[in-house]
């Protein structure tokens, strides 16, 4: 069995976005040359997700597919965006000190309760089959890297690991 891990960079907007990944996978997938095995494609920041869905042609002014915004849309009312201290438990006031003097955050970036909720709901990482080379997805299945903390623009980090045969 082996065993094969890249990771590439995304940079993202300051807004709740999705970033459509599956080329770059296809791509890892073809590198490792492993033909049967399984694909798990991964965030580890605990603000993002990894999910798979539809291909929507369609897209808002903002350039979002439809079913991605309808899922934006579902989380406002779910889970609102966090707009001031105090509307989640999370962060507590230990917290945001810590980020002020341990990583020179400023406090406002600690606004982001809603994009760990929503990340923890969605997940961090999909696992995918890897059948005669290539990636089952479905007919119209798209590899998603979502960031739901649009509080600023950063680097981001997607992991594929790829095992088999």
């Amino acid at each position: 069995m082996a065993v094969y891990h890249e990771a590439f960079k995304l940079q993202t907007d300051a807004r709740p976005e999705f970033y459509d990944v599956t080329k770059e996978v296809k791509e890892i997938i073809s590198k490792s040359n492993i033909e049967d095995g399984v694909a798990v494609v991964y965030s580890q920041h605990t603000t993002c997700s990894v999910i798979i869905q539809e291909e929507s042609h369609d897209t808002n002014y903002n350039g979002t597919k439809y079913i991605l915004q309808d899922l934006l849309n579902l989380f406002q009312e779910l889970l609102p965006r966090c707009t001031s201290e105090g509307q989640y438990m999370h962060p507590g006031p230990k917290h945001v000190k810590w980020a002020e003097d341990e990583l020179g955050e400023p406090a406002a970036w600690a606004l982001n309760t809603d994009a760990h909720l929503r990340s923890c709901i969605m997940g961090r990482s999909e696992s995918i089959p890897i059948i005669d080379g290539g990636l089952e997805l479905g007919q119209f299945g798209q590899i998603y890297f979502v960031d739901f903390d649009g509080l600023r623009e950063r680097e981001r980090i997607v992991r594929v690991q790829v095992v088999g045969e």
